[in-house]
């Protein structure tokens, strides 16, 4: 499940990284090669990163590309509020997943412990 909220964050950023930084070029007073060169290249790593989950050292650059993504407000101001958005959506994602995910392993646990007792008693019963 982390794995699933995770590449979905890093998808959504992606778009939204893309589109803005092309609609705030003509806002801000940086050459457009810098503009797209940060905004189009963390777009990119959002969607490497996407596939490389499968990984457990990506989600640690998941965590530096959401750093990054709030660094950009440095260059354009209105990315602040973009990369602590998504800042805490990849923190909600990623621990929010990793819990589901041992609520879920414990679940499978106490239901196979109740499937092994109860064939215990089905056995003793014949």
């Amino acid at each position: 499940m982390q794995r699933r909220l995770c590449v979905a964050i890093l998808s959504l950023e992606a778009i939204v990284l893309g589109l803005s930084t092309l609609v705030l070029l003509p806002l801000v007073d940086v050459s457009t090669g810098t503009a797209l060169g940060i905004g189009l290249g963390l777009m990119l790593a959002c969607i490497v990163l996407s596939g490389l989950m499968r990984f457990r050292w990506a989600y640690g650059l998941g965590w530096l590309v959401q750093l990054a993504a709030v660094a950009l407000g440095t260059v354009i101001g209105a990315m602040y509020v973009l990369g602590v958005v998504f800042l805490a959506l990849w923190a909600t994602a990623y621990f929010l997943g990793d819990r589901i995910e041992r609520e879920r392993a414990a679940w499978a646990a106490r239901d196979a412990q109740d499937r092994e007792a109860a064939a215990g008693e089905t056995a003793h019963a014949d």
